[in-house]
């Protein structure tokens, strides 16, 4: 057998999981048929009376189903491979000996359906090990069991919140859902499992039941209060998605037909559900997206990499903090420096504010918490930067101070230390222009809050290393990050992209939509937040900043930005920070509420208010962006069509499940969006005019994905 090893130990049998040749395990055919036929000899061995199921990966349990696999399936091979996988794990959970899941690690998608149909499930308190059943995020929905053995080990509203969202749940958090029935700390988990198997197989081991609340127990008993659960799950998923991803749907259907007709009517809903979800464009979409985030985890200098022990942050804001943070957790030793110690320890609070919540969450306990809090220093002056190897400035977007901070990084550090900016905007040639070590100098533009957004835009200027690319990659994957590497340039690639679609949101206004409508119309098409809620959040003073240095691009080409933030910037609005901008904010304490601020509309285009066509504002937002993506491309400001994509969509909340500018070039028909620029163009003027590539694809209605 490849994949699978079986040692015997006296009553006992340890099957270990280890796909050759890969870091993770993935459900596989050849797995699956080997791991059957390991349990059918173990059924048949007398000697036998528990199995315990390992991995033989580091980190990893199962990190689920090998989406290649699914990639290349046609229309039927999926329910088929589905109900392949139903049977079989049905047979494990009907299994006249014992088994118990010991888990360390990703145990993600097919990985965790697999433990679901064990007898016993215990896991480890590392970080590292996670649960989670993410299909939803691929337009998917849990194929092997998962919406019919969860709801009845969790309760049905525990499993739709996790099949919805796809969160990961720590170990801790799965104990107290019933998802697990045991924790160990990692050095312990083998022998534990051999214990609990050894007294499942004698009758001595109780196996804990779902702690249901009393109201969910209550509703789930009765058709009348499952029925209310299935519509408050529907409701609140078209709120969220507004119709525009079909799995949610799928998987609370698939959760209906098991509870209400049986786990065998639900075992084949959901692999006929999986059919059709596999080959929706939706689907298709997230699976090209993943594939993406894999691909930006290589390294493409993996020789050039120094390696990094230390790293400098400078400036203990939020962004600050957050950089430390990810910093931390990539192993890192971290100084925190700001003006005085005063403002770094506000930092350092900030963090340990951040902690706290973890540990309350279960999410790392108290020891990890010291531990990492450990590896931070806040200082306020540079000696102790002799032995940083990477340093990166999140101090305020303002060219002089950002020169002043490396000048003074180089005086007290090493010759190989990398200097990194934080810019969202600013050339880094232009903070580099007095650098005595250029090439080390590079931006990595974090997104905010940095704990959660997987985008890192590494920048590199003419005179930036390969080394300090390849080291400042290597920490990012460290990081958690998905990463780009663009070229320099005002606003690099996200920034750029975003400022127009800035803009249109500001053309808008002023030819008289409302906000609500327009952030509405715009959550519609997909966008998690709408464009004015989210110049609010960036705050308009940022907003009118980030113009100001793009207007330089775009006037090159004969437009006329609008100049309205600037406007409503120096009438007093500052946007969430100072709880008025398109929005009235409330105090936070009793009024929390949030409503449209008629006041701007003074400022831009007079307070009557019209309406106007849903396709047609949706197409002018999404356009602008999409249009200045191409002007990207063709110009080397980004590398490739599929890193654009991961740009805009982990960047700057570009529709998931559209792909990406490109693939929604694609999708719609490069020609197509080019009549519909030239049309535009027409109506608004050069702001529209299509980018040579896009006229160039147009024309001849090519394609920039070949899959």
């Amino acid at each position: 057998m490849k994949t699978i090893k079986i040692k015997k130990v006296g009553e006992l049998a340890l099957i270990t999981l280890d796909q050759p040749k890969s870091k993770v395990n993935t459900l596989t055919t050849d797995m699956l048929s080997e791991f059957e036929q390991g349990m059918k000899d173990l059924e048949k061995d007398t000697r036998i009376r528990a199995v315990v199921l390992l991995s033989g990966k580091q980190d990893n349990f199962i990190a689920g189903a090998d989406l290649r696999l699914i990639r290349a399936m046609k229309k039927g091979d999926a329910g088929q491979f589905s109900r392949e996988g139903n049977r079989l794990l049905s047979w494990i959970a009907a299994f006249p000996k014992p088994v118990v899941a010991a888990i360390h690690g990703a145990c993600l998608g097919g990985g965790l359906e697999v433990a679901l149909a064990c007898h016993y499930r215990i896991a480890t308190d590392d970080p590292k090990t996670k649960l989670a059943l993410p299909e939803v995020k691929l337009g998917l929905l849990p194929a092997a069991g998962g919406t019919q053995r969860l709801p009845r080990l969790i309760g049905i509203p525990g499993a739709l919140d996790m099949m919805l969202t796809g969160k990961n749940l720590y170990a801790r958090q799965a104990k107290k859902n019933g998802l697990v029935d045991e924790v160990i700390y990692p050095k312990g988990l083998v022998e534990a499992a051999k214990t609990i198997a050894a007294r499942m197989a004698a009758g001595r081991q109780e196996v804990r039941k779902s702690p249901l609340n009393f109201k969910d127990a209550l509703l789930e008993k009765t058709a009348a209060g499952r029925r209310l659960i299935y519509g408050q799950a529907r409701k609140k998923v078209q709120g969220e998605t507004h119709g525009n991803y079909p799995a949610p749907l799928k998987i609370i259907e698939s959760v209906r037909i098991g509870m209400e007709k049986g786990m065998e009517a639900g075992l084949e809903a959901e692999s006929g559900f999986f059919d059709e979800l596999v080959f929706t464009s939706e689907s298709r979409m997230l699976v090209n997206l993943f594939f993406a985030m894999q691909d930006a985890k290589k390294n493409p200098y993996p020789a050039k990499v120094r390696p990094v022990h230390t790293v400098g942050v400078l400036g203990a804001g939020l962004m600050g903090s957050g950089i430390t943070e990810v910093s931390v957790q990539a192993g890192y030793s971290v100084l925190l420096k700001d003006r005085d110690l005063v403002s770094a320890g506000n930092g350092l609070q900030r963090l340990w504010s951040n902690y706290e919540k973890k540990v309350s969450r279960k999410i790392i306990s108290p020891f990890d918490r010291d531990r990492e809090m450990g590896m931070i220093t806040p200082v306020d002056d540079f000696l102790m930067f002799k032995k940083a190897d990477l340093v990166i400035e999140a101090v305020f977007e303002d060219l002089k101070l950002k020169q002043a901070m490396l000048a003074e990084v180089e005086k007290k550090t090493p010759d190989h230390c990398i200097f990194a900016s934080n810019t969202s905007s600013l050339p880094i040639s232009d903070i580099a222009k007095k650098a005595k070590r250029p090439a080390n100098v590079l931006g990595m533009h974090y997104f905010s809050p940095v704990q959660k957004m997987p985008l890192l835009e590494i920048v590199r200027t003419k005179k930036t290393s390969d080394q300090a690319i390849a080291t400042a990659y290597e920490a990012g994957v460290k990081q958690g990050k998905t990463i780009i590497v663009v070229s320099d340039g005002p606003g690099f690639y996200t920034t750029r992209i975003l400022a127009p679609y800035m803009n249109e949101t500001m053309k808008l206004l002023e030819e008289g939509i409302g906000t609500a409508d327009l952030d509405h119309y715009m959550k519609a098409f997909g966008f998690p937040v709408g464009p004015a809620a989210l110049m609010d959040e960036v705050g308009l003073d940022v907003c009118a900043h980030v113009s100001e240095i793009m207007a330089e691009v775009f006037t090159k080409r004969k437009q006329k930005p609008s100049t309205s933030v600037q406007t409503l910037l120096d009438a007093g609005y500052k946007g969430r920070k100072n709880k008025k901008g398109f929005y009235l904010y409330g105090n936070g304490l009793f009024n929390k509420k949030k409503e449209v601020n008629e006041d701007v509309y003074q400022y831009i285009g007079g307070k009557t208010r019209k309406e106007f066509e849903a396709g047609e504002v949706q197409e002018r937002m999404a356009l602008s962006m999409v249009n200045e993506a191409a002007h990207c491309l063709q110009e080397g400001i980004i590398g490739s069509a599929r890193d654009a994509d991961s740009g805009a969509v982990f960047g700057l909340g570009f529709p998931p499940f559209r792909g990406g500018p490109f693939r929604y070039i694609d999708h719609e028909g490069p020609g197509s969006i080019l009549e519909k620029l030239k049309a535009y163009e027409q109506a608004h003027g050069a702001r529209f005019s299509p980018a040579q590539i896009l006229k160039d694809y147009g024309r001849k209605n090519r394609k920039f994905y070949t899959d």
